[in-house]
């Protein structure tokens, strides 16, 4: 492959990224305005045609790491683990 080419394939990628992080903020604004919608109605659950949608309190329970890291160090320490990746990316 070329640089030319390899130049093109780049920035290819660099505007779909970006329609990518448009549509994902076109599509959180819509959330929000269903959210406002269900807060204005005060429900947690709206149908709309053949959708049902939900917006609910969800409690869950997560270790603490920094805390438990300050607490008891040689535990924290004990129980890492070390995971292997690769990261692309595009400067």
């Amino acid at each position: 492959m070329s640089k030319m080419d390899l130049v093109k394939k780049i920035e290819a990628i660099t505007e779909l990224e970006q329609l990518i992080e448009e549509a994902k903020a076109e599509a959180e604004a819509l959330k929000d305005e269903i959210k406002a919608e269900m807060l204005k109605q005060e429900t947690e659950e709206l149908e709309a045609g053949q959708y049902i949608v939900r917006w609910s309190s969800v409690l869950s329970q997560r270790l603490d790491t920094t805390a438990l890291k300050k607490a008891v160090p040689e535990i924290y320490k004990a129980y890492l683990k070390q995971v292997a990746s690769r990261r692309f990316s595009i400067a």
